[in-house]
């Protein structure tokens, strides 16, 4: 499968996701993240994954030049909504040193098709190791609620 016959095969994907979600059915550790465009300000919203890893919640880049990412290093602040419940978020990058330990426990501690997926031009392997030696293509994100 080429690059791009799988990146269409994941949009089509992403969409099935959002239209569950927005219909109030919540799965996995799936969320939908709406971030304002960094150019356009309007609003965009993307299905990613929500990791705990030692008692904090990351989100975790999959794939080389997601919008997303872009997008919420330019806004800092998101929507984080869950089947019907929806909250505000400040996103914190983590440093790339300290990026290593989580990747590598993300990937030991998951199930094996985390570390396949960050092998679509982030990591050479899906093994933690490899992931780990990556932490410099992988945006990590840390989730901090938004205080009212």
């Amino acid at each position: 499968m080429t690059a791009q016959s799988y990146r269409r095969m994941v949009n089509a994907g992403n969409k099935i996701v959002v239209g569950l979600q927005r219909l109030g059915v919540a799965f996995g550790p799936m969320q939908l993240l709406t971030v304002p465009g960094r150019r356009t300000g309007v609003p965009r919203t993307f299905p990613i994954a929500v990791n705990p890893i030692d008692g904090q919640h990351y989100i975790v880049q999959a794939y080389p030049k997601a919008a997303w990412v872009a997008n919420a290093r330019a806004a800092g602040e998101v929507t984080l909504t869950r089947g019907r419940r929806t909250a505000a978020a400040r996103l914190t990058e983590v440093p790339v040193e300290e990026r290593r330990p989580l990747l590598r426990k993300l990937v030991a501690d998951s199930p094996a098709s985390v570390g396949k997926r960050l092998t679509t031009g982030l990591a050479d392997a899906p093994t933690p190791d490899a992931v780990a030696a990556a932490a410099e293509r992988i945006a990590v994100f840390r989730i901090d609620p938004v205080s009212a």
